[in-house]
């Protein structure tokens, strides 16, 4: 499949089949693949942190929901109606029902760290796309108190949750922007 199939084909992924658990491998190699990506000085700022652990799952889940509801509960006029319009909900089920969660980290003293691992975290999209996985990029309103769950260094800082599994999604992609709505010319090309 082309690079552009695959990313064509990628969809955000928010309910996992529970009867189907990827293999450590295949999670390995998305992981292989995102750390091929550039980085701000060559700094390699990235830390993937992968959670089996249901119980670990179970507390950052909480820990998620809590702040989540608090935002909800002060969301108003067009957010909030955008929300409740695609069904979003401070409930975040699919953080305890993927198999597995890979939280990414930044390192906070390397040069450009965030923007190379968001950079990294496309690669890694691409990858676990390539081998059927699906997922969802979440990023916590509380981000400190939920990396605190995790025994990673104070020098890291959290930047997203990405839940793993086999998708039991059955709803489309969004519907994408055509290229001539998203790309200007200077004058002379």
């Amino acid at each position: 499949m082309s690079l552009l199939e695959l990313a064509k084909n990628r969809k955000t992924v928010r309910k996992f089949k529970s009867d189907d658990i990827p293999t450590m491998e295949d999670v390995l190699y998305a992981i292989n693949v995102a750390k091929e990506a550039p980085s701000g000085m060559n700094a390699q700022p990235w830390l993937f942190y992968i959670i089996k652990d249901f119980e670990l799952k179970q507390r950052i889940r909480i820990e998620c929901e809590k702040a989540e509801k608090t935002f909800y509960d002060r969301s108003k006029g067009k957010l909030k109606n955008w929300l409740e319009k695609h069904g979003f909900s401070w409930k975040k089920d699919f953080l305890t029902q993927a198999p597995y969660l890979v939280l990414v980290f930044s390192d906070k003293l390397a040069p450009f760290s965030r923007e190379s691992v968001w950079l990294s975290i496309g690669y890694f999209l691409l990858a676990l796309e390539e081998k059927g996985l699906a997922t969802v990029p979440y990023t916590p309103p509380n981000f400190t108190d939920v990396a605190n769950l995790t025994d990673v260094s104070k020098d890291y800082r959290l930047e997203v949750i990405m839940p793993i599994g086999y998708s039991n999604d059955s709803k489309p992609k969004y519907k994408r922007k055509e290229l001539k709505e998203i790309v200007l010319f200077d004058e002379n090309s």
